[in-house]
């Protein structure tokens, strides 16, 4: 946890959501809350990290998220770089501290991380200088906590209070770093129920532990959800047969409109993206009037502007 929080328990990294305090938690939400007013405008620029560098360090592709990251970096007015590691020299054999360190000379103030190691953001801000800030935009299977933050400020514009809330997370949990954020975040602020819904074999052996509830059959698990949180299916992670096919997971598992049926009639839908129709979701619900997919992604620009800012000291009180 220290990791994470200065002396003054205020935001120093953000690597993941588990055990943030709730305070924490909903002081991110606020922030975004502040942002988004300036997203609205004619002028999407506040000056409060003005002569601040961050570096977008993106060992793995992913261009919504990178490319949010450096959206809320610039209407922060800060100075944004983005290293091409395929490139770069770790290639040549460079080691990862021997990168920061360069990296580091160069007087970046904030590194935005994703790794396909668990763990690598953490190690990173580890060794990070003094005044240097890491956030964690994706490590492995272990963490994704800014989309779980973005997921929980699109459910409390639509739904406004967690306490009531019956949540429903389905799909690939196994290898979701987002499930698991996601996870942490909602029972950190309180949601009365959190539920995962997947096959045995996309099932963390432990992940009761974590404080869900478990279903297998999909119907008993959406009966009465307020929120329905699909997952993409990471076949680029998978070994070995955990899938019958695509096809099968769509007819046990794939959102459709029956399937929803159950759910309250009120229920949002969200994935974070990107989806793979007919498998995970039918367009019919993607596209419904009960989506808020690409509210996620338009959130997400405000829940970036806010980390980022609390992490560098600013808190946001002049958006």
């Amino acid at each position: 946890m220290s990791l994470q929080l200065d002396e003054h328990g205020r935001l120093r990294h953000f690597l993941t959501t588990e055990g943030l305090p709730r305070p924490l938690l909903t002081q991110i939400l606020d922030t975004a809350e502040s942002f988004t007013g300036v997203i609205g405008k004619s002028i999407k620029k506040v000056p409060l990290l003005r002569g601040r560098t961050v570096m977008n360090l993106f060992f793995e592709a992913s261009t919504r998220t990178r490319t949010t990251f450096e959206l809320a970096a610039k209407r922060l007015s800060a100075d944004v770089l983005n290293i091409n590691i395929s490139t770069s020299a770790t290639v040549k054999g460079e080691s990862l501290l021997d990168m920061l360190r360069n990296l580091e000379a160069m007087q970046c103030d904030m590194f935005v991380v994703r790794h396909a190691d668990s763990g690598a953001a953490h190690f990173i801000a580890r060794n990070a200088a003094p005044g240097v800030s890491v956030i964690n935009a994706g490590d492995g299977r272990h963490a994704h906590p800014t989309q779980a933050m973005l997921d929980m400020f699109t459910i409390r514009r639509h739904k406004r209070e967690f306490e009531p809330l019956r949540v429903a997370i389905v799909g690939d949990i196994l290898h979701s770093r987002v499930a698991r954020s996601q996870i942490h975040a909602l029972n950190g602020l309180g949601a009365g129920e959190v539920r995962v819904i997947a096959p045995r074999t996309l099932l963390p052996h432990d992940i009761e532990s974590l404080g869900v509830k478990v279903f297998h059959d999909i119907r008993a698990g959406l009966a009465d959800v307020d929120v329905v949180i699909m997952l993409r299916l990471q076949k680029e992670r998978m070994s070995g047969a955990l899938l019958p096919s695509e096809s099968e997971f769509f007819r046990l598992y794939g959102l459709t409109e029956e399937k929803l049926s159950v759910a309250k009639p009120d229920a949002i839908v969200m994935h974070p993206g990107p989806i793979n129709r007919g498998v995970e979701i039918e367009s019919a619900v993607a596209d419904g009037p009960r989506s808020v997919i690409l509210e996620q992604v338009t959130n997400g620009i405000a829940v970036r502007m806010a980390v980022m800012s609390m992490a560098l000291g600013t808190g946001g009180e002049n958006a």
